[in-house]
């Protein structure tokens, strides 16, 4: 029989997780002082008068090299893990990870080829 009293801990934590979120929100939309003005509508650079537009377009080599340092940062959260328990996982878990690493340089290559990591 499933026994729900197990799960006691983490239905507690759950709920004050989610409570305390919701009551920062609903606290700090109640004390936040609500007056407009041009100052405060204005954008704000490090208390410099603005100049120019505020919507400037950014080249896309600043995305691509922040996606490749994702992609690659990922894979270290997944790398790391099996790492630590390698001795114990066998020799099906290493292929897999062997495969997963391969495909990770696959796709560099194919950045690189493609001038994707290229910065000037």
């Amino acid at each position: 029989m499933f026994l729900l009293h197990e799960y006691d801990i983490f239905w507690a934590f759950l709920l004050i997780s989610s409570v305390i979120p919701i009551l920062a929100f609903l606290i700090s939309g109640v004390l936040a002082p609500t007056r407009e003005g041009p100052e405060k509508l204005s954008s704000y650079e490090s208390g410099i008068e603005p100049i120019g537009d505020a919507w400037v377009q950014f080249r896309i080599r600043y995305y691509m090299f922040a996606l490749v340092f994702v992609v690659f940062d990922v894979e270290t959260v997944f790398l790391y893990p099996w790492a630590m328990s390698f001795d114990v996982l066998g020799v099906s878990v290493f292929l897999e990870a062997l495969i997963f690493v391969l495909i990770l340089i696959v796709g560099s290559v194919y950045a690189w080829r493609k001038g994707a990591l290229e910065w000037s």
